[in-house]
Parts: C-alpha cells; structure tokens; sequence
C-alpha cells in the first residue's frame, strides 16, 4: 500500500486545485499492484535532483509515447484505444525497463474549434495516461509540435508538420510552404517560409496565438488532474510546456540569446502561473531551451542563460540528437566509447548553473535508412552518458568524476511502427503505412508481430538496463555495461580492469552494473532497476553491505534483497537497504557467475572496498 505521507501529499494537491477549478470529486485511489511502503509518492525538484517523499534521489528512465500523437489516424492521441495503451504500459516495463514516459499530446485536438476545449479529446488522453500510471510508470504530458502545424502544409507535400489547430494557420497570412533543396525535414524549421512565419507570430503573440495556448493549456492540466485519482496524480511528475522551441524569424537586432531572454522565458514564466492555477502547483514545468543550443551542426547560444536560477518549480529539460551521424555525410564511421560524454556534460553543468535537475527528454537515431547501420553504437554511447560523464576505457581510473545520472526518455515507443493508416496532410492518394509514418522517420523501438505481442526492434541488451532508479542519498558514481550488439560483435566498452582481477572473474562475459552512494539516513531502500537479463536467481550482488548470489525476498531488515516492481508488470527490481547517514556504500551487481564459490565473492568484495577507499571516499 502506498504510504500515508503520499496519500496525504497527492490529496492536499488535489484539495489545492479545487480552490481554482471547479469540477467532480477524485475517486477512491486504487493501489498501484506490487507496490510497497514507500512507493508511490509524488516527485519534487530539490538539490539539483527529483526526489521523492524519503528523499531519495530519482532517476526517470522510458521513452515518448508517441510519434502517434503526430498523426491524424488515431485522432492525435497515442494510441487507438485504452486496451492499446494499458499493453504497450506492460510492454514498456517488462520488456523496455522504463519507470517513466513523456506523453505527447495535441493542441490542434485539444482545441479544435477557438476558445472550445475538445472534453471527448482530453478524456481519452486522461483514460490513455492512466494505463501508465497503473502499470507503475511515471508520466509527464507534453505539448508536442513540429514544424508548428500539419494545416501550413499542401495535400501534395513532402512534407507534413504537426501541433496548432487550423484556425491557428488561418489567422495568418503565411507563404505557400517551400523549403527548396532539403533532405531532412528538419530544414524546414529554418528554410520553410510558413513555418517560419508562424512561429514568429506564435511567440510574438499575433492574433492572441500564445493567450490562446495558455488558456487550452490550463484546461487541459485542470481536466488531467480531476480525473485521475489522487494516486494516479502522483505519479505526474511535472508538464513540458512546448516542444522544440524555435524563434522562426528573429527580429531585426535579435539574437537566439536575448530571443530566449525576452520572449521564450516569459512565456514559460505565463504557463508556469496557468499550472499553479490549474492545481499543478507542486509539480514543475520541464521548461526547454532554444532547440539548436547544444547541437553538434546547427548550434546557436542558448540554455536560459539569463532565466536565472529555476529552482524546484523548473526541470532543465533538452533534447540531443547527433546530427552529423544522422547526416549520413559529417560522420563516416560508428559513435566510439565515450563520444557523447562531452555533449551530456554540457547539459548536466547547465542544470547545476540553473540549480535544477536536468532530464534529456528525447534522443535517438534512425533505425532504418542510408545511417541505420550507426544505431546500435549511437544509442550505446547516449545510454552510456546519461549514466555517467566518464567514458568506459577511464571510468574504472576516474569514478569520482562519474557525475549525476541523467533522465532520460528515448524517442520513441509506438506499437504501430509499419502498420500505420495515415492519410499525409489529408491526402487519400498518399497513405502512409511504413516505419513511423511521419516524414519518413522510423525510430520506434518497439512494434506488434503478426499475433499482436509488443516486440522489440532494438537489442534488449541495450534497451532494458540496469540504472539507480531511486538512491536513498547521492550518486557518487554509477556505470552499466550492456554487451549489447552491433551485427554479431559484442561491444564492451567498459571491461573490468586487470587491477581487479576476483571481480573480473566474477563478472567474466556477463553484464554489470556498479553504483557507488552516499546515504543519506532515510530508511527507504535504494533501488536499481533489475533488466530481464538479470533473473533473481541467476544475479550477483557484492557490497560493503553483504555478497549474494540469488538476492532474498525484500524486508526492511535485509540489506540485499529483490522485489517485484509497482505496477504488475513482473518487472524486478534490487532493493538495498543501508540506514545510515554520510557513509559511502557500492554495489556490483552482475549476471557473470552462475554459481560463484563464497571465497570468490570474498575476494572480490575485498577487491571493490580497497578500491572504493582509494577512488571516491
């Protein structure tokens, strides 16, 4: 059962919001399957960090659902039914690892008609969202857009976008859409003279556009939270206002800099006030910079740089693609050992200037195309910086510089990749059926088979990770070797070394984890998402806590236990439990030995205490 102070906490939320929105009173919460004491509770920004009611550290890990909402098919909601929703929530946890989504939505179908909120709309959104936060994952809505609106596009396009509804378009008097010589849709955003146009009138607030949005938004917020229960509410864990900001034009003397100084931060500052309105008041706005601040082609200054410090009520939240691997032209070979470290570094120092937690909501690669071939080591190498900013051939040498562990959400999970029905732009003469059925992206990690099961596209090694989903103290270092595949070759790109030869003996062609921590007193146990590939009885844990093979049922009182995870799933996960304040503790955990004699795991604690109080004490 969820713990009282969570009850309590989420009721309050609610309570709050009456104050605001009249509406019919919150059902009786039900009790999320499989969860225990202190599971459940809503998520606040503190220290740099989400934490929860104990105040462990949280780390979201999932992926967007979906590219779905982009399309016309389903009526801009991710999914054709409730049913749809609630088995692609049980795939995502058991089969994907994930604890948490980003839940695109539409304003073009929230707000079909002026001034009219689409309730039919919203209460299918609601009822989809409530299938994740039953299965146990947490949720945050977004706002999503591209390229402003599919109605700037001609039934014959190449192209197609995606957010403002037509009566939006229609209040300006935009250009034929064109963007010339592109070959990814992308060019648009700054080619296409639509495109263009309308975002400069969207951020400028032409037509009352922006008074418009903000009005839909706190309706929808307000709908979202009076129909789900107080527990279901919970587990929202803040609201992305707009995807991918972009100026469109920038005034004469602008630059991207003062762009976001002067008109993109006020309208976060306004929507921020529509939240608390609208009884969102606890829960933080994951608020994104200029879309181009940190690529690696297209780059422009940016990052709120002069927001301040955003606090507990802002998440600093971005997106990093690689753009030269997907240009198929300005990087040749695969992504290597540690090629993002830099780029999330520059993302997490970026979250510690403004004094918030940082989340990498979307990234990705193609999965099928001319640059396919570089997915599995691109998407290895983005997983391997979100968990640390230290590359593998150093981490064992420099831990200490390891960092936070990164949130993040890969882009995307929709169970109906190749088998879409989209019409492009309205057109009966252009179906869209393959891959994501959205300008010609295929990036889902996931589709049905011919008997309808939830399958994988990607490896299971490399999606279903090991990761510090809550830390009952700080992070000091964290590290997880998948041995995922590209082809046929293992990639190992963090062995254990030489200098530790018990616990490479342990671990030997097996995957690993190891988290190192700082408790922090709180009695709630620190949590590590078990993968699939890690069965109960076949996983080894040594630390300064104890050495197990085949890790106990969880109590309060075993330092070194395993539980199922909230939501029903069958998803696992291993529960450390170390009630002391200011001491540093570690954890290896791997599937390498199946059944390792008590002098190895001896020797190989012994092997991992000399070397945590020569590394990170």
């Amino acid at each position: 059962m969820p713990n009282i102070r969570a009850r309590l906490l989420a009721v309050l939320v609610i309570l709050c919001g009456f104050l605001t929105v009249a509406g019919t009173p919150t059902a009786t919460a039900a009790t999320v399957p499989d969860s225990l004491s202190f599971d459940g509770s809503p998520l606040t920004v503190s220290g740099g960090r989400f934490v929860d009611a104990t105040g462990r550290e949280v780390v979201l890990r999932g992926y967007n659902v979906s590219g779905e909402t982009k399309l016309a098919e389903n009526d801009g909601l991710p999914f054709a039914s409730a049913a749809d929703a609630r088995k692609s929530a049980a795939a995502l946890r058991a089969l994907g690892g994930g604890n948490s989504v980003r839940f695109l939505l539409s304003w073009a179908y929230a707000e079909p008609v002026r001034g009219q909120v689409d309730t039919a709309y919203l209460a299918a959104a609601t009822d989809q969202m409530r299938a994740f936060l039953d299965a146990g994952v947490r949720v945050y809505p977004d706002f999503h857009q591209d390229l402003y609106s599919r109605y700037l596009f001609d039934t014959d396009s190449w192209y197609t976008g995606d957010g403002a509804p037509q009566w939006a378009v229609d209040l300006g008097d935009y250009p034929d859409e064109s963007c010339g010589i592109c070959f990814l849709w992308g060019q648009n955003i700054t080619q296409n003279g639509a495109v263009k146009a309308a975002q400069h009138d969207f951020w400028h607030n032409a037509h009352g556009l922006q008074d418009s949005f903000l009005d839909m938004a706190q309706q929808t917020m307000a709908y979202v939270r009076q129909h789900l229960t107080a527990e279901q509410f919970a587990g929202v864990v803040g609201f992305d206002p707009y995807n991918e900001p972009y100026a469109g034009m920038y005034d004469s003397g602008q630059t991207s800099r003062t762009w976001e100084r002067d008109l993109l931060w006020p309208f976060y500052v306004r929507f921020r006030a529509r939240m608390d309105a609208a009884g969102w008041q606890d829960k933080p706005a994951f608020v994104e910079p200029n879309l181009f601040w940190n690529g690696n082609v297209s780059k422009e200054e940016g990052g709120l740089l002069d927001a301040g410090t955003l606090g507990s009520r802002y998440v600093f939240n971005t997106h990093f693609y690689d753009q030269k691997a997907i240009s198929g032209i300005l990087m040749w070979g695969k992504a290597a050992d540690g090629q993002y470290v830099t780029d999330f570094g520059t993302v997490r120092d970026r979250a510690a200037a403004a004094g918030t937690a940082a989340v990498v909501s979307e990234f990705g690669h193609p999965l099928a195309g001319a640059v396919s071939d570089k997915a599995p080591t691109v998407l290895k190498a983005m997983y391997q910086a979100l968990d640390s900013r230290v590359k593998g051939a150093s981490w064992w040498t420099t831990p200490a510089a390891s960092g936070p562990v990164l949130s993040g959400n890969q882009w995307q999970w929709d169970i109906y990749h190749g088998r879409h029905h989209e019409l492009m732009n309205g057109n009966p003469d252009k179906v869209l059926t393959a891959g994501d059925a959205w300008n010609d992206e295929d990036l889902s990690a996931v589709r049905l088979d011919d008997t309808g099961k939830v399958t994988l596209r990607q490896d299971a090694r490399l999606l279903d990770r090991m990761y510090p989903s809550a830390t009952s103290g700080t992070t000091l270092a964290f590290t997880y070797e998948d041995r995922s595949r590209d082809g046929s070759t293992t990639l190992t790109w963090n062995p254990v070394p030489s200098s530790l030869p018990n616990v490479a003996r342990l671990v030997g062609s097996g995957q690993y984890g190891l988290l190192v921590w700082r408790s922090n007193g709180g009695t709630a146990p620190t949590e590590l998402h078990l993968p699939a590939s890690f069965p109960t009885a076949a996983t080894t844990v040594v630390s300064d806590l104890g050495a197990v093979h085949g890790p106990p049922a969880y109590t309060s009182a075993t330092g070194i236990a395993a539980a199922l995870e909230p939501g029903g799933t069958g998803s696992r996960r291993l529960l450390l439990t170390a009630p002391d304040a200011s001491t540093v503790h570690y954890a290896l955990v791997t599937n390498g030995a199946a059944s390792p004699s008590a002098s190895l795991l001896a020797a190989a604690r012994s092997e991992l205490s000399a070397w945590v109080a020569q590394k990170l004490r």
